[in-house]
């Protein structure tokens, strides 16, 4: 197994490599459409196949390992949780605020050699955003939310006409109304916010729940298996998805001598964050070696630079944290699907240091104000931007907020294919370290959880669907009365049974756990143990 493990890291980052050189390579003799059709064929089946996934993935990850916290472990997770993705976030975005101001990569000649751009302004507010996530939280039809999500548009209505009394000129004024719309893509945050209620009554409910709890852990379970055997088809992906968009790119030459400092600014903000900022906070949380922790994580980060999507990587951050870094999958399995969502250190930073990058080709001077602004709007307008490959939309809204020219903002996206799919691995490596920090700071009270029976079933149920070829066998926990009817028709091996009827596929206790069970079962009442 360690070393399937390692050859399948290899050639996930062996894959990224060779689909920059190969599409270095290609990019002189001008393919045709068709080709490069044909090359990006495989990564985009690769990434429909993935992002079927997400959503049973979700949906069965969430609920099965809430079921087995109890509710006031459930709350301290996600108020950690939240408050560690608001603060790095908001370090994030600083961070890029002083790398930009200090470096100043925008000139105001660049425009003259860029040209002018073509994006328009929006009429939506920083506020139209919170509020669509807020909506977005509680969808009203849980199947719709499965592929759509509500948001705020604008819509022109009527132009009233203004009569100039000094001029006696009419001008039109074109009005916009507000509407609520729905766009073709999957709410996630819903989701999440339904499977999180759903996985703490199922853990409240305990036993009566049991038949439940049993079929979310199976699929869970089935789609790991399923997803474990899709990893060798990752590095195909990759190649192809990366080779595609290095052959799709105008005018590399000339766009990269012209916004080389921008891109520069950039990357250096990434760093700082991902290779400072994290560690650091993750070394004063566990005191702990945060370079070991990312050691674990590479393949995680490779597919994550691949894909260019947190949503495609959630598989391979699961497998990373749980398998290498022996994290508790209650943890994993709810930060990592929420932070996939509504962190996005990476992002916020981008955005930031592009809104300034703007202002500065125009010769515009941001005031102290302007900067807080930008750095609050920013860090909203992240929130929520998605799992799937990040757009310009919340990048406008920012740029509107300021009262910055947002049409020259379509000039940046010669450069975005590279930056897009840097911070997506800094997004990545964000959620990750903020898993093994929520894990420390939760783990004592983890394991006074594990205590409780029903649990300590529910995770010995688990390791055996993960490894199946364990030599304990399955039994099931019956009554107390057919138990005494099956014991007068035949002699079987002792087991021990509970008073309530329960849908378990535990293994057989060991002779200790045997001991404990009896002494435990005889104090509570004599008459609910019987041993043949």
């Amino acid at each position: 197994m360690g070393m399937k493990k390692d050859l399948l890291l290899v050639l996930t980052i062996e894959s990224v490599v060779l689909g920059v050189v190969l599409g270095f390579v290609i990019r002189p003799f001008n393919p045709s459409n068709d080709t490069i059709s044909l090359i990006g064929f495989p990564g985009e089946i690769f990434m429909q196949i993935v992002e079927m996934m997400i959503l049973p993935l979700i949906m069965s990850s969430v609920i099965s390992a809430l079921a087995q916290v109890r509710a006031r472990d459930a709350r301290r997770i996600g108020i950690v949780t939240i408050i560690y993705y608001m603060t790095t976030t908001f370090l994030s975005t600083f961070t890029g605020i002083i790398l930009v101001s200090s470096i100043h990569p925008g000139d105001p000649e660049l425009i003259h050699e860029l040209g002018e751009g073509t994006l328009e302004n929006t009429a939506l507010s920083t506020l139209d955003t919170f509020l669509d996530q807020i909506r977005n939280m509680f969808p009203e039809n849980i199947i719709q939310a499965t592929f759509q999500q509500v948001q705020t548009e604008y819509m022109p209505i009527k132009p009233s006409r203004v009569r100039n009394s000094t001029s006696m000129n009419i001008t039109t004024e074109v009005l916009h109304k507000q509407t609520l719309t729905y766009t073709n893509e999957m709410n996630v945050l819903g989701l999440i916010v339904f499977c999180s209620g759903f996985g703490i009554i199922l853990s409240i409910l305990g036993d009566q729940a049991r038949l439940m709890i049993n079929f979310f852990i199976v699929l869970d379970a089935i789609i790991m298996r399923w997803i474990s055997a899709l990893m060798w088809c990752y590095p195909i992906g990759i190649l192809s998805l990366v080779c595609k968009n290095i052959i799709d790119i105008d005018n590399l030459t000339e766009t990269a001598q012209a916004l080389a400092m921008y891109v520069v600014t950039v990357i250096c903000g990434l760093m700082i964050h991902s290779l400072l900022t994290l560690p650091l906070l993750y070394f004063l949380v566990t005191k702990k070696s945060p370079f070991a922790f990312m050691t674990g994580m590479l393949q995680a980060l490779a597919t994550a630079f691949g894909t260019a999507s947190s949503g495609a990587t959630l598989p391979v951050t699961f497998r990373a944290l749980e398998e290498n870094l022996k994290i508790d999958r209650r943890v994993t399995r709810f930060v990592l699907p929420l932070g996939a969502t509504i962190t996005m250190d990476g992002t916020a930073l981008y955005e930031a240091v592009a809104v300034i990058f703007i202002a500065q080709l125009h010769n515009i001077k941001l005031s102290l104000m302007d900067l807080v602004t930008i750095s609050i709007t920013t860090t909203v307008a992240s929130i929520g931007s998605g799992s799937v490959p990040a757009g310009l939309d919340t990048i406008v809204i920012v740029l509107t907020t300021v009262g910055l020219p947002a049409k020259d903002l379509s000039l940046l996206l010669t450069v975005d294919w590279l930056l897009d799919r840097i911070r997506t691995s800094v997004n990545v490596l964000g959620d990750s370290f903020g898993a093994g920090i929520i894990h420390h700071l939760t783990r004592s009270s983890l394991l006074e959880a594990d205590t409780d029976e029903l649990i300590r079933q529910i995770r010995e149920d688990i390791d055996i669907l993960n490894n199946p070829h364990q030599d304990t066998l399955p039994i099931s926990h019956h009554s107390v009365q057919s138990t005494i009817q099956n014991t007068q028709n035949s002699m079987q091996a002792p087991h021990i049974y509970s008073k309530s009827a329960r849908a378990s596929f535990a293994p057989v206790p060991n002779e200790e756990e045997r001991k404990a069970l009896l002494k435990e079962s005889i104090a509570l009442n004599k008459s609910d143990t019987h041993i043949v």
